[in-house]
């Protein structure tokens, strides 16, 4: 047990308790026994039990980018073979970790440096020894649907673009054309950063999506055009509430603040009372309806009231309206009426100045009070020159002198400094209405959310109005989708004419697509419109078709342009399959994969080899395979029949015994020209066409030809034959080059052997000429 403090150490630890709050005095003898008991109780637990150091992590060290991709590139991880070198880890783990997406990247950095302080498994170890990690798992909120960042460059939900203006180049990005870019037609900053919320948080609540759903259906019939456009205009003058109340906290509310405030505060009035006469039975309609309460009146009431707009903007400050504060008010009067009162003193105390002095004036300037401004005379050189009797001097300012008087005293101690006095009064009737306004932050901040998801849903009904979007039909009994005669939402506001196509894929048959076709013909555009179409739904719009059909979706895979990795250092190829090993890994029997030309970056065997082994392996997963979609130029994965035959992928049906179904981009020859419907139908193509895609292109028509007879002759197995009119020009320039070298010969040249050069110049020569 320790000692007791001694009656030294009492008194000095009273005398600094004495200084932090002076109203404790401790003096009876009980409170001297207590503090010791007490002090003696805290030195006991220092001894028992020692307090472990708090670790705190830094965010700009730990959880910056670069250190934290070193970190994970450097970490220990028991599940990667140690035979492998630096570049093997690497590539390995760019299959498990997305390093595109930073802020993953960031917060595994942050993890894996909290795990080394703690030194969680390595308590009992060497320092050096670092933590080891057993794998990586990902987990997704069960409610929303996981889509990597890949997926949402290739279906160009958002895209980003350089400012063309040259003033705002260095400041930011603009959105380019994409689905977010089309969409967002918000009037409000905060109604745009929850419509980029829901894009990055598609949700499978179907309650939720169905609620969007049902808003958007009310604000498209024909009788709701006029009060859907008014609610539009409303919301404009909704603006950043939270940085108004941020400002008032810290008294650093600017005249703009009040104004802002005001016009937001009565738009919501107005929402209010727009949504009290619509449906109640939506949901957003009766929040709004019910939560906007008077509250918000008696905000707008009171600054209507006290805020003179114009006087503020005027004089750039905080200024009341007439009638708030009497002493205010009588202060201001005088104020006013100063310049007439002003000038008659002023005559008076010319009455009293030296002749030589022609005109005096009286002003009264902030802070300083009233002061006498006479002229500078010729005679007044020297400051010496500048006293006169019963003034006291104060400063010069362009050529005018100023003084106190008897008079400007008595004016200071009568009248005071009105000016200063008027704006300290205002400060605190802006401190009391700031007060006010606080005390109500709650129903702003409410305000805010409701107004802000009300502008999502009129941007997301004007789209649909104007692209002839329709509802979607939730189902969730429904295994995958089912969509007839969807558009894809951006080409069809590209392209002259648009060919819209079903897609299905429900059920537990048919659940891999097969889509073959020639070039150009819109395979690439299908998929993507089937996952666009799918990813509006799961945001809560309508979509681009006549109907559709979403039932339970958990995830969308792509692997449909390569994004090129410079950091990494990843080839294309090797980002090609780090996608597909991301569905091939993570994909549900819920879960909506769409791959496009998948192996086309090696060797033609090893790509169609790789591609079939992908799809026998969701084939062999049976009724939990995902809804794949393939588009590929590999006719030799239908001609070999490299995928089993069964009721889960759809395939060429040539015979009723074969239940196959595959997808072929529709096209018609018409002599030498290839017309494409765009359709998808029935069938495989039977090939792709690249000569006439290549013809587009603009390659010289010779190259070409001699293209498709090269593939002509590789189909049929023959041997390819050099042109014949480029053989000749080959043999003739070899014969050239032959007879030039033997005109340099010089004969007479005594130690020139003729031998040597037919050799080894002309016998070779003469072999390669038939």
């Amino acid at each position: 047990m320790p000692d007791a403090p001694d009656q030294e150490s009492l008194k000095l630890l009273q005398r600094v308790l004495d200084e932090i709050n002076p109203r404790s005095l401790v003096t009876s003898a009980k409170q001297d026994e207590n503090m010791t008991h007490f002090l003696g109780k805290l030195a006991s637990q220092e001894h028992r039990e020692p307090k472990k150091p708090e670790i705190i992590l830094l965010p700009s060290v730990d959880f910056g980018l670069e250190i934290s991709k070193q970190r994970l590139l450097s970490g220990n991880y028991s599940f990667i073979p140690e035979s492998m070198t630096a570049t093997e880890k690497i590539l390995f783990l760019s299959s498990i970790i997305p390093f595109n997406c930073l802020l993953t990247v960031r917060a595994l950095g942050g993890l894996l440096k909290f795990l080394g302080r703690r030194r969680v498994g390595v308590e009992l170890e060497d320092y050096n020894v670092s933590v080891p990690i057993l794998g990586f798992k990902k987990f997704v909120l069960t409610h929303l649907v996981s889509i990597d960042q890949e997926t949402y460059s290739v279906l160009q939900i958002f895209k980003s673009e350089s400012h063309p203006s040259v003033y705002k180049v260095a400041s930011g990005l603009k959105e380019g054309l994409s689905l977010f870019g089309i969409l967002n037609r918000c009037r409000c900053k905060w109604g745009e950063k929850l419509l980029r919320l829901w894009f990055t948080r598609p949700t499978q609540d179907l309650e939720e999506l169905s609620s969007r759903l049902d808003v958007i259906e009310f604000f498209l019939l024909p009788q709701n055009l006029d009060i859907a456009q008014m609610l539009h205009r409303l919301m404009s003058h909704i603006k950043n509430v939270p940085l108004i109340l941020k400002r008032m906290k810290l008294s650093h509310t600017k005249v703009s603040d009040w104004q802002v405030l005001y016009k937001t505060v009565y738009s919501a009035l107005g929402l209010r009372d727009a949504c009290r006469s619509l449906p109640q039975s939506i949901r957003l309609f009766r929040d709004i309806a019910q939560e906007f309460s008077d509250d918000l009146h008696h905000i707008a009431s009171l600054i209507g009231k006290v805020v003179d707009f114009e006087g503020s903007l005027a004089e750039n400050r905080f200024t009341v309206l007439p009638n708030i504060d009497p002493e205010i008010d009588e202060k201001k009067r005088r104020l006013t009426g100063l310049p007439s009162f002003l000038t008659e003193v002023a005559r008076k105390e010319l009455e009293n100045l030296d002749s030589r002095v022609p005109s005096c004036s009286v002003i009264y300037i902030p802070l300083i009070g009233f002061l006498l401004s006479i002229p500078r005379l010729p005679f007044m050189v020297e400051a010496s020159d500048f006293e006169i009797e019963g003034l006291d001097f104060m400063f010069l300012s362009e050529e005018k002198l100023h003084y106190r008087s008897t008079r400007t005293k008595e004016l200071d101690a009568l009248l005071g400094d009105l000016h200063c006095e008027i704006r300290d009064q205002e400060t605190l009737l802006m401190h009391q209405l700031q007060c006010q306004v606080l005390a109500r932050a709650a129903v702003l901040a409410r305000v805010l959310d409701l107004a802000s998801r009300l502008d999502v849903l009129l941007a997301l009904a004007s789209a649909a109005r104007d692209y002839g979007y329709s509802r979607p039909c939730y189902c969730p009994r429904l295994h995958g989708v089912r969509i007839q005669n969807g558009r894809h939402p951006l080409m069809e506001l590209c392209a002259r004419t648009f060919v819209p196509n079903s897609a299905e894929c429900s059920g537990d048959t048919g659940r891999v697509k097969i889509i073959t076709g020639p070039n150009s013909s819109g395979k690439s555009i299908y998929l993507k419109q089937v996952g666009l179409i799918t990813f509006m739904a799961l945001v809560g719009s309508f979509v681009p078709a006549e109907q559709a059909e979403i039932g339970a979706v958990d995830a969308i895979f792509t692997r449909i342009h390569s994004c090129e990795s410079i950091s990494l250092g990843l080839s294309t190829f090797m980002i090609d399959l780090n996608q597909v090993a991301k569905a091939v890994n993570n994909a549900t029997k819920q879960s909506l994969v769409l791959i496009d030309e998948f192996g086309k970056g090696t060797n033609t065997l090893d790509g169609l080899s790789l591609l079939a082994a992908v799809i026998r392996h969701w084939l062999a997963l049976g009724p939990t395979c995902p809804h794949i979609f393939v588009a590929t130029n590999f006719l030799s994965l239908v001609q070999l029949q490299l995928l089993p035959q069964g009721p889960l992928v759809q395939y060429l049906v040539r015979k009723p015994r074969w239940p196959w179904e595959s997808r072929t981009m529709e096209t018609c020859e018409e002599g030498d020209d290839l017309v494409f419907f765009y359709q998808v139908c029935e069938g495989v193509a039977c090939a792709s066409h690249a000569s006439h895609t290549a013809t587009q292109a603009g390659l010289p028509d010779k190259l070409v030809a001699r293209a498709k007879e090269v593939s002509d002759l590789v189909r049929s197995g023959k041997p390819i034959k050099p042109v014949k009119e480029l053989q000749k020009q080959n043999q003739m320039e070899k014969c050239q080059i032959l007879v030039d070298r033997f005109l340099q010969l010089d004969l007479e040249d005594p130690s020139l052997d003729l031998d040597i050069f037919m050799s080894q110049e002309v016998l070779p020569a003469a072999t390669t000429i038939p």
